[in-house]
């Protein structure tokens, strides 16, 4: 993070206050605490820019809507998207929120403040035939035989298993060999129990085989060149390469593939409250999201076949 030198010790220390007691009192995830902080110094931050003096907690007091305005002007210029500003907005609330209830000052018109409105997009799955693609097309794209397996077990466990990256990227040397089922801690450290296709059991174990890596078995078992564990980011480049390979759009990221799982599932008869439980979904409504993108692309089908069409 840049310029916390503007940030004094008594902010960074009330922040870092808050972000325990909010891990002590419900289920925090590593990569959302990170976010929580970032979003929030990142205001104070660019309030003391914007008034052109160091933010004291005294000052946080004192805040008016218009520093809440200003900050989020400055995002849109940013090019920061309406569902980024929403989350970063929220952040700050939830800061604010416990500070006032900590200090005792009065904070109404700083919470009642409305987030960003942003339109859900609808996912954008890939087709069966470019899933199977991908899946193909991933071992052209290194000499490496153990990075080959390294990245299509991950590709493989994305779209067989419907993981999200993060889910497969943990799995450990203890969890090793996947049987026909496998524990996954995903979002909030929900536990939800997925099977894993004979596919995605051959090509962990084929990728392990060949990994030139001593793992103890806590390790995660996806390891960088260098022996470090798996970067996203490796992935997202990945399957970056395959698609522009593929001729396909930018929308057929990793996640696609995730959002391919369960499109497939539904289209073959797959129903709601099973996918919900596969994809770890907290509230069916997100998973319901898949019944529309499911009608869109029967839309489509029936636009480009249907002779009266």
């Amino acid at each position: 993070m840049d310029n916390l030198n503007l940030i004094p010790p008594a902010i960074i220390e009330s922040i870092e206050n808050w972000l325990e007691i909010k891990a002590a009192t419900s289920t925090l995830a590593s990569n959302t605490r990170v976010a929580y902080h970032n979003d929030v110094t990142d205001f104070f931050i660019f309030l003391s820019e914007h008034h052109n003096e160091i933010t004291q907690l005294s000052t946080v007091e004192k805040l008016k809507i218009s520093d809440i305005r200003a900050w989020q002007a400055k995002l849109r210029n940013m090019n920061s998207g309406a569902r980024s500003n929403a989350r970063k907005l929220s952040s700050l609330k939830s800061y604010i929120r416990w500070l006032a209830k900590h200090r005792g000052f009065d904070a109404t018109h700083i919470l009642s403040i409305k987030s960003p409105k942003f339109s859900n997009k609808l996912p954008r799955p890939l087709e069966p035939m470019e899933a199977k693609a991908v899946l193909s097309e991933c071992e052209s794209t290194s000499t490496e035989p153990w990075v080959i397996a390294r990245d299509s077990a991950v590709l493989i466990l994305l779209y067989g298993c419907g993981l999200r990256i993060s889910e497969a990227l943990d799995i450990r040397t203890k969890d090793i060999p996947l049987g026909n089922s496998m524990r996954v801690t995903g979002k909030g450290g929900k536990v939800r129990v997925v099977p894993v296709l004979k596919i995605a059991q051959n090509a962990v174990r084929h990728y392990v085989e060949l990994c030139p890596f001593q793992l103890s078995a806590n390790d995660e078992i996806f390891r960088g060149v260098r022996g470090k564990p798996l970067s996203p980011k490796i992935i997202q480049n990945k399957m970056k390469l395959v698609r522009n390979l593929l001729g396909l759009p930018a929308s057929a990221t990793p996640h696609a593939l995730r959002h391919s799982f369960a499109t497939h599932l539904l289209s073959n008869g797959g129903d709601l409250r099973t996918i919900q439980e596969l994809l770890g979904h907290a509230s069916l409504s997100t998973t319901q999201i898949y019944t529309a993108v499911d009608s869109v692309r029967l839309m489509e089908v029936y636009s480009k076949t249907h002779p009266q069409a």
